[in-house]
């Protein structure tokens, strides 16, 4: 019986379709493109409405450019066409320089006033600066900030190169897993080189279907709130935006739990494409927690610090702090061990193969694909070990109180390990199930405090540990394969797309900047959500001061006997889903839902059925896969192009009367 797990035939371009470059003059313009046009409207949408473009920018910016060579008489190829999408992705979100102004405000906040003289400045700087107070990065006091932040970023790109280059050659190439998501951009651009051609077959179709669908869903969800801010005092919102909160109106008959309803009609065409037993078990988990697990929690005293009138997020804060944030410790701690678990079963029983094949006179491993671009693995592996290195060195010099060897052990031992597993997560259910050892960088500081009898403040809060997950670099790989894609194109593009995104995102960020205080009135999601991520970022940092204040109260919020319970109801269900032959997959996606509303997920769940049990019969199966993650790329297109329109009138709107008043 052959192995679900492993790769089918299904084909985004002809198997003997030679491997071609997608980086040209055609990938350069349009990263200038996204990174002049596009970036701001992506800062300025995620300040205000917590929306990104990512996923949608990119698919408008490469129709713009199909559109231009048509009438240019030029041929955009499938290859170009995903580099593009891979750059435009990446230039497409808030940039490096969010976390600078995050840090900006999190020193001037009100949450630390006790401990906002103990920030390093190298990392933000002090309050009452006047970097601060002027609101510009053209300051003294920014330069090692900015230095540091372009050294970690740039590191960072490589590690996402090399190691997920190496994990893409064993899941894929050697464990031929099927990475079910990777289809999603491939069968895209794949749709678009048709239409480039002028020869339009049915991906085209299908992708025009989902886009049309995008803008009429767009011009609703984020048109009409955007456009309308413009000329009115008050924003007229016909989809509540992200949710529609229904916490406070459902508090006596569930009480302490979080109900919000996502419309989002993008979660549907999610639910399409990922795979349906995951959706289910995260389904069915979700229902549980909402109608029976919390109300029961609350009604034996465990979710204490809850009361009626609590909205949705306070609600998840609270719930979190009493119960939550233990119990997914010990729920996590489960998928990690059997993460663990499936790895080594996967090495032994790749062992056993390439044994068997030796016996059998079948000496070596499948020769690699001619012109893909391949290098050795070992020089990959040098070149993440050399970043490696660099980040444990910089830990050690920015704080030389925290002992060497754990940083080095997170990033020699622990994070190629994650990364191997999460890889493994993306090439069998397209990123969902991913693993990662609980609070363990946490538990470190403490670890390190209680070896060396001294505090590390708040400067190790901020140290570029290195404990890194590059597992979904090896779907991005696995597109480029499917497209036939030579692997150097990425390197080349991602060299370009680092220029442009720091230079960009430099001059756009002090432009908002300057416009108004962030967060303010101006920017309501950041508003709202801001000073809650800073009451929670801020008791961190506090556990780690002299005088272990900040510990004794980390002691009230992390509960040993939930973490037990959360590993207990982890193991107990999948030991059940083993002995009744229930796929692993469903186990994934219950331990998903644990903690989530029913109401958030069914979005998923809805979309999941109707593929299953309508498009599904009504275009039999085998076309149905291949028409759900094209069509959910052209939503995504529809929406980003009204997301992009709207946005780019408002930034203009706000430029003119800063300009007047």
């Amino acid at each position: 019986m052959a192995d679900p797990l492993r790769q089918d035939t299904f084909q985004i371009m002809p198997a003997d379709a030679p491997f071609e470059g997608g980086f040209s003059w055609n990938t350069v313009f349009a990263a200038l493109f996204v990174g002049i046009v596009m970036m701001p409207g992506a800062i300025y949408l995620g300040l205000v409405s917590g929306q990104s473009v990512a996923g949608a920018a990119d698919w408008v910016t490469i129709i713009l450019f199909i559109e231009i060579a048509k009438r240019s008489f030029v041929k955009l190829r499938t290859q170009e066409i995903i580099i593009m999408y891979w750059i435009a992705a990446g230039l497409a979100t808030m940039g490096p320089f969010q976390g600078l102004i995050m840090n900006q405000y999190l020193v001037q906040c009100p949450m630390a006033d006790d401990i906002h003289a103990y920030f390093p400045s190298w990392v933000v700087p002090e309050r009452g600066s006047d970097a601060l107070i002027e609101r510009t990065f053209m300051h003294r006091a920014w330069v090692v900030p900015l230095l540091l932040g372009l050294l970690t970023y740039f590191m960072g790109q490589v590690q996402r190169l090399s190691l997920g280059y190496v994990l893409f050659r064993y899941t894929s190439d050697l464990e031929r897993l099927p990475f079910p998501l990777a289809p999603v951009q491939a069968g895209a651009a794949t749709a678009l080189a048709e239409t480039s051609s002028k020869k339009e077959g049915w991906r085209w179709r299908v992708f025009s279907i989902g886009s049309i669908v995008g803008v009429l869903f767009g011009l609703i969800y984020i048109g009409v709130p955007v456009l309308s801010s413009m000329f009115f005092t008050r924003t007229v919102t016909i989809i509540p935006i992200p949710w529609l909160d229904l916490t406070t109106h459902v508090a006596n008959l569930l009480p302490a739990t979080p109900v919000a309803i996502s419309l989002n009609l993008g979660a549907v065409l999610v639910g399409f494409v990922l795979p349906f037993w995951l959706v289910v078990g995260a389904f069915i988990s979700a229902m549980l927690m909402t109608f029976v697990g919390t109300p029961m929690l609350y009604r034996f005293g465990i979710l204490y610090n809850w009361s009626e009138g609590m909205s949705y997020v306070p609600t998840q804060i609270s719930n979190s702090f009493d119960f939550w944030i233990s119990f997914s410790i010990g729920a996590s701690l489960v998928v990690f061990y059997i993460g663990v678990g499936s790895t080594v079963r996967s090495l032994m029983r790749n062992r056993r193969e390439r044994l068997e094949r030796e016996a059998a006179g079948e000496v070596g491993t499948p020769p690699l694909p001619e012109g893909r671009g391949d290098i050795p693995v070992w020089k990959a592996l040098a070149i993440w070990a050399v970043t490696q290195a660099v980040f444990v060195g910089l830990c050690k010099y920015l704080v030389p109180e925290f002992p060497w060897w754990i940083p080095a052990a997170f990033g020699f031992v622990l994070s190629p390990i994650q990364s191997y597993i999460n890889a493994r997560m993306v090439g069998i259910t397209g990123g969902s199930g991913r693993v990662s050892f609980p609070y363990l960088r946490e538990a470190s500081f403490y670890g390190a405090q209680l070896l060396t009898g001294r505090a590390l403040g708040i400067p190790i809060w901020f140290a570029p540990i290195p404990l890194q997950d590059h597992g979904m670099s090896a779907g991005m790989f696995k597109q480029l394969e499917l497209t036939k894609t030579r692997f150097t194109s990425v390197v080349y593009s991602t060299m370009l797309a680092f220029v442009v995104v720091w230079v960009c995102s430099f001059i756009y960020w002090s432009w908002i900047w300057k416009l108004d205080v962030i967060p303010s009135s101006t920017y309501p999601f950041v508003q709202k959500m801001w000073p809650l991520q800073a009451t929670i970022r801020c008791m961190w940092m506090r556990t780690t001061l002299p005088g272990g204040e900040g510990l004794a109260n980390l002691r009230e919020i992390i509960h040993g006997n939930y973490i037990l319970a959360g590993f207990g109801v982890g193991s107990f269900m999948f030991a059940i889903f083993g002995l009744l032959g229930v796929p692993t997959i469903i186990f994934y996606g219950f331990l998903t839902g644990i903690g989530q509303n029913a109401f958030m997920a069914f979005p998923q769940f809805l979309g999941a059925m109707l593929g299953r049990y309508y498009f599904r019969k009504r275009f039999d199966g085998m076309k149905w896969r291949s028409y759900a993650p094209i069509l959910m790329a052209g939503y995504g297109c529809g929406v980003g192009l009204i997301g992009m329109t709207s946005v780019a009138l408002k930034l203009i709107s706000s430029a003119v009367k800063q300009t007047v008043f």
